[in-house]
């Protein structure tokens, strides 16, 4: 009898997660456990890969005893990621030599900020890359940790280290230390990933003094590279899919044409449209990037990147000790019939897209005696569908000039998605559907429908598209000039958090 189950690793900034599928998208079992955040100074984040390896495998190896399959009946591991986040490691021992550098870390815009001095460097990163020159993406981070970590320079010019996404990292554990390798859409948010050609940027590599022999070997989002050690889960199983997190959920979303368009609410909000073969570059501040491939043949997206997202609501739990519980953020939210004048903008590490500002900081603005808690936390849950708006505002901006044509409906998937009022909310601010799938894990499902093509458990794409299904559609009920009074509302918030 055919294999016809797919495991996911889905390994988030927060938690690391694993998910068995049937090949019909239905979810067998899951599991997932929290690791730390560590953070040393203000602006920084970091992650102890280790720990991150740990919480994997354990959630891995939990997922597949509940689900009571053996090894022999899934089919393909898939793997998708947090993106741009940083580990070097000896290849010899396979330990880091030192934590994660978090895609959410501004340490490096110092850097960042010499190499927009150079006209010729930024033309090239948007050229090739697709991107802006920003600490978000992988190559500050790597000329970082040689610059400042004890040994590595004299360490990387012999060869001695390796680099990688989490993707990276988790294969290279998962297969014993044989495969160091990554897929296209995780090196397309190095910065210095050429997209057009599907190859490492010579010119780039030079000018932020990245050792090629750093480097993993880049395949397809879908293909097979290589097996677990038996000894992880009693057998070995093949590694057959690997995807960003962003691009694997738009791939579980099927959106595999150009114009069609899905937001995921974790712990960032990432809005990517597909555009088919078509390298665009926004006008709008936005960034083009490397869709999922199932093929050598490039497609693309554009993407916007709010940074933090659900994240907002861990500030809510953690640092102000409004709720106990992150699920309580909705009852003491809808305590109150509005947020009071009350705006949130929580720019804890920077502005993401389309604003692109470093340095602003969270600010929340419209406070009067009156003000609750529940009015912050009303005000931080409408934060993340404001922020959301503004990168489909500017969505729609590129994709009129591009010619792509605009964005109909928005599918959603993620944590926060399952929140119905936060979804209205969007919609309302939007003028456009919002549309949630019957399965929301669409990142980790991406995941397995990757590795499920490149095994032969799917035929095709279309065969794919066919199983995606809708569990609700939120329509738009606020009229069009309240919506744009909303969004100024918002935008005022967003300049006063930037001036200060």
């Amino acid at each position: 009898m055919p294999a016809d189950h797919l495991l996911a690793l889905d390994q988030g900034t927060s938690s690391s997660r694993a998910i068995v599928f049937h090949r019909d998208g239905r979810i067998v079992a899951r599991a997932q456990r929290e690791f730390r955040q560590h953070y040393p100074q203000p602006g920084w984040v970091e992650h102890d890969a280790e720990e991150i390896w740990d919480t994997q495998l354990a959630v891995a190896r939990e997922a597949l005893a509940t689900s009571g399959l053996q090894p022999r009946d899934i089919a393909a591991i898939g793997i998708t990621n947090q993106r741009e986040t940083t580990v070097l490691w000896n290849r010899a021992s396979g330990r880091p030599i030192h934590h994660a550098i978090v895609w959410q870390d501004r340490r490096t815009e110092p850097l960042c900020a010499h190499l927009r001095e150079r006209p010729e460097v930024q033309e090239e990163v948007r050229r090739a890359t697709g991107l802006v020159i920003d600490p978000y993406f992988s190559g500050s981070k790597i000329r970082w940790l040689l610059d400042h970590v004890s040994g590595t320079h004299l360490a990387a010019a012999r060869g001695e280290l390796a680099f990688g996404t989490i993707d990276s990292w988790l294969l290279y554990k998962l297969t014993g230390g044989r495969v160091h390798a990554s897929d296209v859409s995780n090196a397309a948010r190095t910065m210095l990933f050429d997209i057009r050609h599907n190859r490492w940027s010579p010119s780039l590599l030079a000018a932020l003094h990245v050792p090629e022999s750093l480097l993993p070997a880049v395949h397809p989002s879908s293909h097979v590279y290589g097996e677990t050690e038996p000894a992880l889960f009693g057998a070995p199983i093949a590694i057959a899919g690997i995807a960003g997190d962003q691009q694997a959920a738009l791939f579980g979303q099927a959106c595999f044409e150009a114009g069609l368009a899905k937001n995921t609410y974790g712990t960032g909000c990432f809005l990517l449209m597909h555009t088919g073969g078509r390298f665009e570059h926004s006008r709008n501040g936005l960034v083009s990037t490397a869709a999922a491939q199932t093929s050598a043949v490039p497609e693309y997206a554009l993407e916007g990147s709010v940074f933090i997202g659900g994240a907002v609501v861990q500030w809510l739990r953690d640092g102000l000790g409004a709720i106990t519980r992150s699920s309580d953020v909705q009852s003491l939210a809808q305590s109150v019939p509005d947020a009071g004048g009350v705006m949130f903008v929580p720019a804890f590490t920077g502005l993401g897209a389309p604003y692109w500002q470093p340095e602003a900081r969270g600010a929340i603005v419209g406070l009067t005696r009156g003000s609750t808690v529940a009015h912050i936390a009303r005000a931080a849950l409408e934060s993340i569908a404001f922020q959301s708006a503004a990168l489909l505002q500017a969505m729609a901006a590129d994709a009129a000039a591009g010619g792509t044509g605009a964005v109909t409906e928005l599918r959603v998937d993620g944590g926060a998605s399952v929140n119905d009022a936060l979804m209205q909310f969007q919609a309302d601010l939007l003028g456009i559907p919002v549309v949630r799938p019957q399965v929301t894990e669409t990142t980790a499902l991406g995941a397995a429908y990757l590795a499920g093509l490149a095994v032969g458990t799917y035929a095709s794409r279309e065969e794919l598209a066919a199983q995606w299904r809708v569990e609700r559609r939120f329509h738009p009920t606020m009229p069009p000039a309240q919506a744009a009074e909303w969004m100024a509302r918002w935008e005022h918030a967003v300049r006063q958090a930037v001036a200060a």
